[in-house]
């Protein structure tokens, strides 16, 4: 039975319809796709259309068991609302605005997000290296990419909502001896994970993966939130793990996965804008075996917590690890022997940076021994929506809660620290 509808006839029209559907009494020529499938098919329906859906949904819920029904609904993103449908985005990610004439408050900042910084350093090295092509998932202008598409408009390519798609596409681009940047949000990629291990690592093809939103995301939410990338990428045995503490960092980053070819690698960094880091000239890959031990951009909380100790005269050594794998064993070991506190900060799940950490000084027998070692990292559960300090506090991963850890290692007081 073919069935048929037009978009926005009047409701009794529809509900007319919907009933001669039941009865069988309307037949096309052939037969559609999802009848084949063995589903009953109304549509495709008007989905701004409220008083025909409310029809629809009334009669189909009154009708007699007819095994699974598709109801076919066509909606337009922004529908009703001037400036989202006038808006490039249709308004899909906004700050506060005015509802009248959806102007948004942006605060203005002297730097750049760390999306366009990835995306600025991307295209400055596939000036000089025509192998390199960019991958994203229907996020051109979540991730940057739709800057290096302009740029080189036969070298970017958008999947659509399809992560896993994504991620073996740029396995396959990788054995014809391509050099593909697969930028996916962190949270997002958990949905290619299957393809990131079995068609990527297993094969230890050079995809790079360019992980954006990592971390505690604001007002993203927690569906946004990636927590989990370095837990769930650390753990696979070819994958390179980086995260920079800042934009000049992340620049060299992208230089360093450039110039990977014999492994998978990736690195994460954080919504929002760069902290003023100076820039380089030209980027620079960075030694894979050499680091310089906060993980990622939550060194600069820990450089906030060391100005705080100083203030108490308690000296503080801040490395910067920049690797999670391969670790540097000679920092750690090195930071282990020369200091009584060793701690590990990310702002990621358990199971990442300091996992690992913990697990290296357990093989070299530092857990025997007198040093007091501490992970900090972001609690078991998910963290609401909230202003990016405010989550920082909610997670525990201030500079005052890393300054409270060591206090209290130290066994001083807290009460300097005015918590409230």
């Amino acid at each position: 039975m073919g069935i048929t509808k037009q978009i926005g006839p009047p409701a009794h029209e529809v509900a007319t319809k919907v009933d001669e559907y039941a009865r069988g009494m309307i037949s096309a020529a052939g037969s559609t796709l999802f009848e084949e499938l063995g589903l009953y098919y109304i549509g495709p329906v008007d989905g701004h259309n409220i008083e025909d859906l409310v029809t629809i949904f009334q009669k189909v819920k009154a009708m007699p068991a007819l095994g699974p029904v598709l109801i076919h609904i066509v909606t337009e993103k922004g529908k009703g609302y001037p400036p989202a449908e006038a808006a490039a985005d249709k308004m899909h990610g906004v700050v506060k605005f005015d509802p009248k004439t959806g102007q948004q408050f942006k605060t203005k900042s002297p730097t750049l997000s760390y999306t366009q910084y990835f995306a600025e350093s991307l295209i400055k090295e596939a000036e000089v290296d025509n192998k390199i092509v960019a991958i994203h998932a229907a996020m051109g202008g979540g991730t940057g990419l739709n800057y290096f598409q302009k740029r080189f408009p036969d070298r970017c390519f958008d999947v659509g909502i399809a992560e896993q798609h994504a991620v073996t596409f740029a396995a396959g681009l990788a054995t014809e001896g391509l050099k593909p940047f697969c930028a996916i949000y962190s949270s997002f990629l958990q949905r290619g994970y299957d393809q990131v291990v079995h068609d990527v690592d297993l094969q230890k093809l050079p995809v790079r993966f360019a992980m954006d939103r990592a971390g505690l995301v604001g007002a993203d939410g927690p569906t946004h939130c990636g927590a989990f990338d370095v837990t769930y990428m650390a753990c696979l045995p070819n994958m390179v793990v980086m995260a920079p503490s800042d934009e000049a960092e992340l620049m060299h980053m992208v230089a360093t996965a450039a110039a990977i070819d014999d492994r998978p690698s990736c690195f994460r960094f954080p919504r929002g804008n760069g902290i003023g880091a100076v820039l380089p000239p030209n980027n620079k890959g960075i030694p894979i075996e050499s680091s310089y031990l906060g993980y990622g951009s939550i060194v600069q909380q820990c450089m906030d917590a060391m100005g705080m100790l100083k203030s108490l005269n308690i000296a503080v050594t801040v490395a910067d690890a920049r690797f999670c794998k391969p670790l540097d064993a000679d920092l750690i070991t090195r930071l282990a022997n020369e200091h009584e506190i060793l701690m590990t900060v990310e702002e990621g799940s358990i199971g990442g940076f300091g996992s690992h950490v913990s697990h290296f000084l357990s093989l070299k027998g530092f857990l025997d021994g007198p040093l007091k070692i501490r992970s900090m990292f972001l609690p078991d559960r998910y963290i609401d929506h909230g202003s990016p300090q405010d989550q920082l506090d909610e997670a525990g991963l201030s500079a005052r809660h890393i300054c409270a850890t060591v206090l209290s290692l130290l066994k001083r007081p807290t009460e300097v620290l005015n918590f409230k």
